[in-house]
């Protein structure tokens, strides 16, 4: 089926909710592929939505009561379930791979082997780490404008880099859905930030400022060694600027 040149169609929101998570929502397979990566400017909807659903638990076991601590690893926890883990999966692959292999073919066989190595479970000790510490100082005071903003946030730099970067691989996930065009992702990049922006207002640049440089180390790294971007990639890249956005406003708290 020919791919339509739209720059937004009504369908671009489930099929960016059927990619991104496992949330029973009804998809148009022919028209999600026929999209392609021009779905992609709803990919931060999708995120919002994610953080909505995991801040409201973290919320809900707030008023029962619950630490801090269960609190936040409840919110991580409901992330990961919404999007079955898709973004640890590559950010475990991505570093299992790129640290991994000696040479570009060897690299992408690790990323793409479903066992995990070393290096894959240290960062994903790492990430959930990070995270799980950072959410415990935002819960009782930017819960739901962090979650909110984040969750958009988080999801551009998949975008940037989809569209940035050539396929690293002939096949897989990102090859699959394609390179999201230009306009495609300056539209993603208007949705997130204008989303950021009302939650957080004026505190959205520091956070800029560190997603910014975190995610265009991460595109350096991944055109160096394995020649440009993969869905393991892209996923990494989400985890990264999670954990670049946490620090940012942790810091600030």
């Amino acid at each position: 089926m020919p791919r339509t040149t739209a720059l937004m169609t009504l369908g671009d929101l489930p099929a960016a909710f059927g990619l991104l998570t496992r949330l029973p929502v009804r998809v148009d397979t022919a028209h999600a592929m026929a999209r392609g990566a021009r779905a992609a400017w709803a990919w931060p909807l999708a995120g919002l939505a994610i953080n909505a659903l995991a801040a409201g638990v973290a919320m809900a076991a707030i008023w029962c009561g619950l630490p801090a601590p269960i609190c936040a690893l409840l919110l991580i926890t409901v992330q990961m379930i919404i999007t079955g883990a898709m973004h640890e999966d590559g950010l475990a692959d991505s570093i299992d791979g790129l640290w991994g292999g000696w040479d570009k073919n060897r690299r992408l066989t690790i990323m793409k082997d479903s066992q995990i190595g070393t290096y894959g479970v240290l960062a994903l000790l790492i990430s959930v780490l990070l995270r799980w510490m950072l959410w415990i100082t935002l819960l009782d005071t930017a819960l739901w404008p962090a979650a909110l903003a984040i969750g958009a946030l988080s999801r551009l730099p998949m975008i940037a880099l989809a569209t940035a970067l050539p396929h690293a691989r002939s096949n897989g996930l990102s090859h699959a859905v394609g390179r999201p065009p230009l306009p495609t992702c300056l539209l993603a990049a208007g949705i997130s930030l204008g989303l950021a922006l009302f939650c957080l207002g004026w505190m959205i640049l520091p956070v800029i400022t560190v997603i910014a440089p975190a995610t265009a180390a991460w595109a350096i790294i991944a055109r160096r060694k394995i020649g440009g971007q993969t869905g393991d990639i892209l996923g990494a890249s989400q985890q990264i600027a999670e954990i670049a956005a946490l620090l940012s406003l942790a810091a600030l708290a």
